[in-house]
């Protein structure tokens, strides 16, 4: 395969696997655009290295995809290590996706098939920038974690659970932490019916006697 060719492939890559990982760069994931322009050229490199075994042994029955296969089950690992468990919680699925997409985009330029891989960009650029509005529009139930701030107290831990059962907020899971004497932190994981629930409760919460902080994540 001529040098020319094999630069031309790994920049296209490079560009391919930068565009989408500027979207999760822009968004503060772990896994953003150095991440993906590597995973993007690794899996290209491996590609190329495939098939230039293929054509050096040519003959020899050497079948090129099979370096393939073993990035597709090696890029799963790295795709794992983006995922967090927090309790109901789970981030980080839509930035595994896209790593193992952009593994598929190194393979595809890395194999010569140059218009797939550029088709599949912009389809995911699609699908990360434009489809997130609709999971806002179409969502039922938001699964967040509350962290409050406050006095050791029985009544202020009780107001909490009155004020979360009124704007209909489920309780999933709930932990108390002693800071001091007198103070104590509360995480509790929670299902919300809509956006407009968290501000409510935020707000209602910060106007609580004995509560100092309210926040989520």
């Amino acid at each position: 395969m001529p040098p020319l060719l094999i630069v031309e492939r790994l920049l296209l890559v490079t560009l391919l696997g930068g565009i989408i990982g500027f979207e999760r760069e822009r968004h503060g994931r772990a896994a953003g655009l150095r991440t993906h322009i590597l995973v993007g050229m690794g899996s290209c490199l491996m590609m190329l290295t495939g098939i230039f075994l293929a054509e050096t042994w040519s003959g020899s029955g050497l079948d090129p995809t099979r370096i393939a296969a073993q990035v597709v089950s090696g890029i799963g690992f790295l795709g794992a290590g983006t995922i967090l468990r927090a309790r109901a919680s789970i981030r980080g699925l839509t930035t595994a996706a896209s790593l193992w997409v952009v593994a598929g985009v190194g393979l595809a330029v890395g194999a010569g098939f140059e218009f797939g891989a550029v088709a599949v960009t912009l389809i995911s650029l699609v699908v990360l920038f434009s489809l997130s509005r609709w999971e806002r529009v179409i969502r039922r139930d938001w699964y967040k974690g509350l962290v409050v701030e406050t006095t050791f107290s029985l009544e202020v831990l009780a107001e909490i659970y009155r004020l979360l059962a009124l704007y209909d907020v489920e309780v999933r899971g709930v932990e108390l932490k002693r800071t001091d004497a007198s103070g104590a932190v509360v995480e509790l994981e929670v299902k919300l019916r809509s956006e407009q629930t968290q501000h409510d409760v935020t707000e209602q919460l910060s106007r609580t006697p004995g509560v100092q902080r309210v926040t989520w994540r």
